[in-house]
């Protein structure tokens, strides 16, 4: 007991100097500026007006709470809807999960979208046992990727022999000629400006080689928007993907993992879909993520953009790689922790410059060669504090993830910063939330103690 007693402490003190500088409620890296150089041009990133729950009572937007229907009822035009007429929508998980047949499409700007009690929205359309087992008896696992294939039985032309062998299985099991399948995904933003997204886990069908859609995607512009404490689990082509002169976004506090029910391609994010890319866009922050079990790579592999990378945590053992520097892209990469097993973890493919900063930590070596910056020192136009590699797996393990707990009053949502916790006297849980005595947890008073109830 004393073990374990003095684990907690230790744990607790460790998130507390990684939470210390950072307001865990407020938008932070690309998505609050609109340059990628100039430190003076702000933006005000606060989607429908507000990020946290609940509302607060001088809210003046409009706000809509779904529950689901069932798990037979497909919620994707019920969810598009709301986005579509509110500022606010909450998702409410008590009466079960959203189901959705395909992507629900986003293309206004300024909405907030918040997940409560456990809300998750999942892909209709599964991977089974039958599909693999089909896959397998054909051998593709084996064929390649990046050649070959052939003309469907619908007409349409398939230049890679593993993804066309893969749509042909699956349409001779299932009948369907027109492969509607290949949409199962959750959101996808396409021109979309100024939204958060916060505290969903996002459930997709398995990772399967079929060109298909990934759990979210950015497209076609969209703007300085910040993805938080999201968890991301067996997207069909990507878990989230970021392309087409998208701009300016955030991505903190996620994980990302496939599970048994993913086959082939779990490659996790993509920024930049090909060497084509439009120079110039695709500015990302990447910070306390985790990336996890079945991760094999892009995390993320990365075109045209500037890329941050803050504090993440890597645990994806036997990967083939996890950040992969691409044509025209810019990384920064500091306070980042590989962990034992990640042996394969950075590789550059013709970036234009990498900052490898001393502030990471790899457990193992990198079997994809020297970890050595190159290029002009590459900077962010933000301000941000580097936590010590040491300290993020921990802190990264218990806080990223749908993992947030808004409190019953708004205004008892607080910062934690230097000031608060030296001077202070009332009770914040990890997450920088105001809590009483009755909080069944982990708790810090004065940025010090710690009170297990």
């Amino acid at each position: 007991m004393k073990k374990y007693l003095l684990s907690l402490v230790t744990l607790a003190v460790t998130m507390t100097a990684v939470a210390q500088d950072y307001d865990l409620n407020k938008p932070f890296g690309f998505c609050t500026v609109s340059s990628r150089t100039d430190a003076s041009s702000t933006y005000n990133c606060k989607g429908g007006g507000c990020y946290t729950y609940p509302v607060p009572t001088d809210f003046t937007g409009t706000v809509k709470v779904l529950t689901s229907n069932g798990p037979d009822a497909d919620m994707k035009s019920t969810i598009a809807n709301a986005i579509k007429q509110n500022n606010v929508v909450v998702l409410d998980g008590s009466n079960g999960d959203f189901i959705v047949s395909s992507n629900v499409g986003i293309t206004s700007s300024n909405k907030t979208i918040i997940g409560i009690n456990n809300a998750r929205i999942c892909t209709r359309w599964y991977v089974t046992q039958e599909i693999k087992d089909a896959l397998d008896a054909a051998g593709v696992p084996s064929m390649s990727t990046s050649s070959g294939g052939g003309t469907l039985p619908n007409g349409q032309s398939v230049n890679e022999e593993a993804e066309y062998n893969t749509r042909r299985i699956i349409m001779e099991l299932t009948g369907d000629q027109s492969e509607s399948y290949r949409n199962s995904g959750c959101l996808s933003l396409s021109g979309a400006k100024n939204i958060i997204i916060r505290n969903i886990t996002f459930v997709g069908p398995g990772s399967i080689d079929v060109g298909g859609s990934d759990l979210i995607s950015f497209t076609n512009g969209a703007k300085n928007c910040w993805v938080d404490h999201c968890a991301f689990q067996d997207g069909m082509d990507g878990n989230f993907d970021i392309t087409q002169k998208s701009d300016f976004n955030t991505v903190s506090w996620c994980t990302f993992s496939y599970t048994d029910r993913s086959y082939m391609h779990q490659n996790t994010n993509l920024i930049g879909s090909s060497d084509s890319e439009t120079t110039g866009f695709l500015n990302t922050t990447f910070a306390f993520n985790w990336w996890g079990t079945g991760c094999k790579q892009r995390m993320p592999m990365a075109r045209v953009g500037k890329i941050h990378m803050l504090n993440n945590y890597f645990s994806c053992k036997n990967s083939s790689n996890c950040i992969n520097p691409r044509k025209n892209s810019e990384f920064l990469i500091e306070g980042n922790y590989f962990d034992s097993g990640v042996k394969r973890f950075y590789k550059s493919d013709g970036a234009t410059a990498v900052t490898w900063a001393a502030s990471n930590h790899h457990v193992e070596n990198n079997s994809l060669g020297n970890l050595n910056s190159f290029g002009n020192t590459v900077t962010v136009p933000y301000d941000y504090t580097i936590a010590a590699a040491g300290d993020v797996p921990a802190t990264v393990q218990a806080m990223a993830g749908a993992t947030l707990t808004f409190d019953d009053d708004p205004s008892g949502i607080m910062n934690i910063s230097n000031e608060a916790t030296k001077n202070d006297p009332k009770i914040y849980n990890l997450k920088g939330q105001c809590v009483d005595s009755h909080y069944k947890g982990i708790v810090i008073v004065n940025g010090k103690k710690v009170l297990n109830k």
